[in-house]
């Protein structure tokens, strides 16, 4: 069974941090991308940042900013979303997901498997 869970999420205030954890399950050697996904409420669905793990690179979208690192640990099938200076609009469900693709990445069309989501609350 293929699943895909995310944990760590809560509130946090502004200019705090929040590391998310993605714990991968179930898949074929050859799903090597994970991205992450975050989506506020009346918002469409935008991408936070992916890592393939085919050519070790990572990519972000440009209101991150550098405030976000993605990282994973083989050894526990986990990727982690670490995010400091959180600002009020990083509010949002964030998602992970994976694909056997390595295009797009920061597209949502471009996965194929979802987790559940966790909540990220900014404020004071």
């Amino acid at each position: 069974q293929v699943q895909l869970v995310e944990s760590g999420g809560g509130l946090v205030q502004p200019g705090g941090s929040l590391r998310l954890s993605c714990a991968a399950s179930g898949f074929p050697s050859d799903y090597n991308a994970i991205g992450w996904f975050r989506q506020a409420p009346g918002k469409e669905r935008e991408g936070v940042g992916y890592i393939d793990s085919r050519v070790g690179s990572t990519g972000y979208g440009d209101f991150v900013k550098g405030r976000f690192t993605i990282s994973r640990d083989h050894a526990k099938n986990t990727v982690y979303l670490q995010m400091n200076s959180l600002k009020p609009e990083d509010t949002a469900v964030y998602y992970c997901a994976t694909t056997r693709g390595s295009f797009y990445l920061l597209t949502p069309g471009a996965y194929e498997y979802w987790g559940q989501g966790t909540q990220v609350t900014v404020s004071s």
